[in-house]
């Protein structure tokens, strides 16, 4: 990608504006990173590790972009000089995992003085984990969060010329900079961020503590950054926010979700425009008349509903009753017939009750998902649901989940298999792990084909005959 480049030179001091500053530092680190690959005899190394989301992922990629920008190149976990974990801590059990990780490279960076360790994401916004971190855990060298993540090559020249660890945790910010590398994981499609942080407080949820308030980006920096990827031979993309229907509302000159989508659409070469995550309170008449006449979005909706029953979606702070999410669901089939919904589901919520179960499943039968999420709800420290009472018990929950799952699985084996037989327009994605003479593609609404095939079909559009339905994805032949 054509990233601005600007004249630098070390010998000024660093710009105080964005993101010219930020490209300086990658100069100067730069130099740090070659001084320290010629002592060493050979190049620098790097591996970033995701947990979590898909926001998480796209963060990723810039940490990547700037990684490879400073001179280093990428590796396996086992043999990085610098291993770098993009936390993620919806579930406390995703903290644990991350501990339990760094315990494992401790003796490693005993054994190598130059290796580095970075910390950031989601994980790093709560202060008893960076309190925590600073205890236990000295040996780490970079922690940053979620709202400055840009700075990235400005944390690694701080380290490298502090020789201490650095620690940048800002609590929130309305600073978005743009123009910055990234590295993207497909050469042929790419998530774009179109807006950062949350303003909902689900009442399970810890996301809008440690992302903060909702900010959008400015739509003529979407356009263009999605201009930019169409040149580089992006034809899929997918629009990434916690909440992508209330996009434009902080702008100075507000504009629609459905409006932004339309723009989007003009852009010559993308083929496929994909978004989440969509709150059902937000979800407009607007947005589904665009989604019914576009020829771009794809058939496929994730509406994470939670729970069918409007007492639990209360307490949820979820903000739509059972009816207005099933009417909702009603507009979307009545616009995009073909249309295919996914949700999120959690069961045995604090105070949830047979009855309210049976809400959900009544939910699950009325709407028939093509797949769900399920998950058993995880008390989380810091949200309002962890001290309600009426907290399940784990044998109550377990046995709900195992129906709730038999319910999803058995009506959406039955929903993907509609397309068995027909002609399907495939995005070709990887070659099948499993049998290397097969491809695998995704269809317009989001399932997975296998099919015979070479790489040298990854990132063309094909179209396949379905043959055979396998669940959750397809077997089928090139046409």
């Amino acid at each position: 990608m054509n990233m601005m480049n600007p004249d630098i030179s070390l010998s000024d001091e660093a710009p105080v504006s964005e993101p010219e500053r930020q490209y300086y530092y990658i100069e100067k680190a730069k130099q740090y990173v070659k001084e320290e690959g010629e002592a060493l005899g050979r190049t620098l190394t790097f591996c970033v590790t995701t947990f979590g989301c898909q926001m998480n992922a796209r963060d990723s990629e810039k940490l990547r972009g700037i990684l490879l920008k400073i001179g280093y190149v990428e590796a396996a976990e086992d043999e990085a000089d610098f291993v770098i974990y993009n936390t993620c801590t919806v579930r406390e059990n995703a903290n644990t995992r991350v501990y339990g990780r760094l315990g494992q490279l401790k003796p490693r960076k005993k054994q190598n003085p130059h290796m580095m360790i970075g910390l950031c994401g989601c994980m790093m916004q709560e202060p008893e984990v960076v309190e925590k971190l600073k205890k236990s855990y000295r040996f780490v060298d970079i922690i940053f969060g979620t709202h400055n993540i840009y700075k990235f090559a400005e944390l690694i020249v701080t380290r490298y010329e502090s020789k201490r660890m650095v620690i940048d945790i800002w609590k929130d910010t309305d600073k978005i900079v743009e123009d910055l590398p990234n590295e993207r994981k497909y050469a042929f499609k790419s998530g774009v961020n179109i807006m950062f942080g949350c303003n909902n407080f689900c009442s399970y949820c810890i996301v809008p503590y440690v992302r903060g308030r909702e900010r959008s980006r400015e739509p003529q920096a979407i356009i263009r950054e999605i201009e930019r990827l169409a040149a580089d031979g992006v034809s899929e993309v997918m629009l990434l926010g916690q909440n992508v229907n209330s996009y434009g509302k902080t702008l100075e000159h507000p504009i629609t979700f459905a409006e932004l989508l339309e723009e989007i659409e003009k852009i010559d070469g993308i083929h496929r425009i994909r978004f989440m995550t969509s709150h059902p309170k937000d979800l407009s008449d607007d947005l589904i008349a665009v989604m019914g006449r576009s020829k771009k979005i794809c058939r496929h909706l994730h509406l994470p509903v939670q729970s069918g029953s409007t007492r639990i979606l209360e307490k949820m702070n979820r903000r739509y009753t059972k009816e207005q999410y099933l009417e909702l669901v009603r507009k979307i089939r009545a616009a995009v017939p073909d249309i295919s919904l996914t949700t999120d589901i959690i069961v045995g919520f604090p105070g949830e009750t047979e009855e309210d179960f049976q809400e959900t499943l009544d939910v699950v039968r009325q709407v028939r998902y093509d797949s769900a999420f399920t998950f058993i709800y995880s008390r989380r420290t810091g949200t309002p649901a962890a001290v309600m009472e009426d907290q399940i018990p784990e044998d109550v929950i377990k046995d709900r989940f195992d129906r709730l799952l038999n319910e999803v699985q058995t009506i959406a084996s039955s929903v993907c298999a509609v397309h068995e037989g027909s002609v399907q327009e495939v995005l070709v994605e990887s070659v099948s792990e499993h049998d290397h003479t097969m491809v695998t593609g995704r269809l317009s609404n989001n399932l997975l084909v296998h099919f015979p095939g070479d790489k040298s079909l990854i990132g063309s559009y094909v179209d396949v005959h379905l043959t055979e339905c396998k669940g959750f994805y397809y077997i089928g032949k090139k046409i």
